[in-house]
């Protein structure tokens, strides 16, 4: 892109473009850089995996974007420690450290519960 650029600027020496026009062409190429270099995933992409095994088979995945963690973690945890048959599941699960995790962009494994019984529950986010 370097090379595109200064034939930008000695067409700008050269009289055959005005500074705005050179501006623009040096903004389009940038742009065209831009999004042919794939970039990195954003935090805000990536996925909470919560994982639920049980010795009983009652078994949960839950695959939710970062992006709407935040509203449905707190609503699902919430609905989730109402219901006697996940409430066992659920009530070992510290939200709050779930959401700093995510306010701090932890990646990985952010818990990891296994009971006595068999019965595991994971937090990644991926």
């Amino acid at each position: 892109m370097d090379a595109e650029i200064q034939k930008v600027l000695t067409m700008v020496q050269e009289g055959k473009v005005d500074a705005a026009k050179a501006s623009e062409l040096i903004q389009v190429l940038k742009e065209r850089e831009t999004s042919i270099t794939p970039s990195p995933k954003s935090y805000i992409d990536k996925t909470l995996k919560v994982r639920v095994v049980s010795a009983e088979n009652d078994n949960v995945t839950v695959n939710l974007p970062i992006k709407l963690v935040k509203v449905v973690l707190l609503a699902g945890h919430s609905i989730a420690s109402s219901i006697p048959q996940s409430e066992k599941y659920v009530k070992d699960i510290d939200i709050n450290l779930i959401l700093d995790a995510i306010e701090n962009e932890l990646d990985g494994q952010i818990v990891d519960v296994k009971s006595a019984n068999g019965d595991a529950v994971s937090v990644t986010i991926e």
